[in-house]
């Protein structure tokens, strides 16, 4: 047991030795990065900021009813976002949106390619599935750090971390709705002489579309997860009255922006369910 322990493999040696080579060779890389994901929340964020907040809440209403065709989904989005505004923390919503709204952008456009990838190519899979399995079971922690090195303190940390925790969930959602296509769909799609690319965009993806938006729903409930963790690196957003009511002991504090992102989350997540659309 002792001679175990005294010979154990200098595996966190060679991590940060990596790290240590990444920030020496590529820090043109990973500030470029920085800056153009900066520049994509900042933008974001101008379209939620610059707008009275009146004009935001009754905006997302109507694109909540335009969504659900329901006036008990669009009265319950406005009255979320005027109960958070009454509870002082519009700022700090607006800002997690923007942060949330990034990640899944993110997240969609990477684990959607990669989801179809996986799907029509089992070697792909093979690959992928140790990754997403140890990007869902890493504690977040654990790649903060790093990417605290890399990106500084701020919003494009967490959102990076974000991302990490995040993309497994649509690229497995993306796979499994591809390759549970019925054969007998892709046989009538080849009988008529559709190509490969034609029976990706108009059968497999059609028929793949409730997994792919549960994915989508997914990816925005665990980026909503992440808020807390990501004020931990400087990430603004409700996570800072979080942890600063953690840090005071202050329940009242805590429990508001608790329920602020609670509020933000069933809202959101009203907004991206399909079931009730069938």
């Amino acid at each position: 047991m002792q001679w175990l322990e005294d010979h154990h493999l200098p595996i966190g040696t060679y991590a940060a030795a990596f790290v240590d080579w990444l920030t020496l060779n590529f820090t043109f890389v990973f500030d470029a990065l920085q800056r153009a994901l900066s520049t994509f929340i900042d933008g974001i964020l101008f379209v939620l900021q610059w707008p009275h907040p009146f004009v935001v809440v009754a905006a997302f209403a109507l694109i909540a009813f335009a969504m659900r065709r329901s006036f008990a989904v669009a009265a319950f989005t406005a009255a979320g976002f005027l109960l958070i505004i009454n509870l002082g923390y519009w700022k700090e919503t607006t800002e997690t949106l923007a942060l949330v709204i990034a990640a899944t952008a993110v997240c969609m456009i990477i684990g959607v390619p990669l989801g179809v990838a996986a799907a029509r190519r089992d070697w792909v899979y093979k690959i992928l599935r140790p990754i997403l399995d140890l990007m869902q079971t890493i504690p977040t922690f654990v790649y903060l750090i790093p990417a605290l090195i890399l990106f500084g303190l701020g919003m494009v940390p967490g959102l990076v971390a974000t991302v990490i925790f995040a993309l497994p969930a649509p690229i497995r959602l993306t796979r499994l709705g591809i390759a549970s296509t019925p054969t007998q769909l892709l046989e009538a799609g080849e009988s008529f002489g559709a190509t490969s690319m034609q029976r990706l965009l108009k059968i497999e993806i059609p028929y793949a579309l409730p997994q792919i938006m549960a994915g989508l729903t997914q990816t925005i409930m665990l980026s909503l997860s992440m808020v807390v963790i990501s004020a931990l690196v400087g990430a603004d957003g409700l996570g800072k009255p979080v942890v600063r009511a953690l840090n005071t002991i202050n329940i009242g504090m805590g429990f508001e922006s608790g329920l602020a992102i609670v509020l933000l989350a069933i809202i959101l997540d009203r907004f991206f369910r399909i079931e009730e659309n069938r």
